[in-house]
């Protein structure tokens, strides 16, 4: 894994899990019953403790889902990690300093990619160090880059402050279990999407969205679910660095600026993406503003309706069209 030159993501607060498909596949391999968050979170997470902190803890395959679990009480940050990179270890060490300080308001999960490559694959991680965080059960991008500790704590603040937002105020110093209710199970078209999530069939996948909306067009989970697994097709063995140079070489080329926008989402670059994408529509006309437009609206429905940045984005939209 190489450093790409990104600068840091901000938090985004309303990305569906179930539509997180890498991430959604992890959480379904989950077996054992959600554990208690009181004292010690590692033994929480089944997992061996990184360092004197109770509240730093090395995940697996298997136990990230019950790190899942614990993102309902409190934000739970993800620390992609390579032993083999010293940036990626100043990163580690900046993270775990903070989340001691907080002393139960976070937990650190620790992750290996070079053990676990498949956590860093949900997180579509293709750089270390890379730094995500999960609230309720919904993925948040941080950043993948080595940034310096100033800047980490502005964003693990950020990160707080969504998490208050979306009620997720607890501690793991609290008494008892985390109080985390059970998902309901899904409908069947919803069950199949999932099913091809984890075979990584995206248009299986696709499929099954595009059945669920037939039959339902206002369901908002199975619009959310298929544009991000369009997404996740469009990405499917996609050569970034080749995908940037074509972009910056075509300015006008819609198709170049729409690929870049993708990884752009993938990779938490929200705002980069959308603005994008909208001084294309402001350059373009007939089908090439109809398809850019078209994909910024699916774009929206990735990072979630609800997300400010998308507020925002849907008026310098306007401002594009009109």
């Amino acid at each position: 894994m190489s450093t790409p030159n990104h600068r840091p993501a901000p938090a985004a607060s309303t990305m569906n899990l179930r539509g997180a498909v890498d991430l959604s596949a992890l959480k379904a391999k989950a077996t054992a019953p959600p554990a208690p968050a009181a004292g010690a979170a590692a033994g929480a997470a089944g997992a061996g403790q990184a360092g004197p902190s109770p509240y730093i803890v090395e995940v697996s395959e298997e136990s990230f889902p019950q790190v899942v679990q614990l993102s309902a009480q409190v934000p739970v940050i993800i620390d992609l990690y390579s032993a083999r990179s010293p940036e990626s270890l100043q990163v580690s060490g900046a993270l775990e300093k903070i989340v001691t300080e907080q002393d139960g308001k976070l937990l650190l999960a620790r992750v290996d990619v070079d053990q676990h490559p498949q956590i860093a694959q949900a997180f579509q991680a293709v750089a270390v160090p890379t730094v995500a965080a999960v609230l309720k059960g919904q993925p948040v991008p941080l950043f993948d880059r080595a940034v310096p500790e100033e800047q980490i704590r502005a964003l693990v603040a950020e990160l707080q402050q969504v998490a208050e937002a979306n009620g997720v105020t607890g501690s793991l110093n609290e008494g008892g279990g985390a109080e985390t209710a059970e998902e309901p199970p899904l409908s069947p078209l919803h069950q199949e999407a999932y099913d091809a999530i984890v075979e990584g069939d995206y248009d299986g996948a696709a499929a099954a969205y595009r059945k669920a909306l037939a039959e339902q067009p206002a369901d908002a989970e199975a619009k959310a679910g298929l544009a991000q697994v369009e997404l996740m097709s469009r990405l499917k063995g996609a050569d970034a660095e080749k995908l940037r140079t074509e972009a910056a070489e075509n300015p006008d080329d819609v198709d170049a600026q729409l690929a870049v926008a993708d990884l752009d989402i993938s990779g938490g670059h929200v705002e980069d993406a959308f603005n994008r994408v909208v001084r294309l529509i402001a350059r373009v006309f007939g089908d090439d503003r109809e398809k850019a437009r078209v994909r910024l609206l699916d774009l929206f429905e990735v990072v979630g309706v609800a997300d400010p940045r998308v507020t925002k984005a849907r008026s310098a939209l306007a401002r594009a069209l009109f």
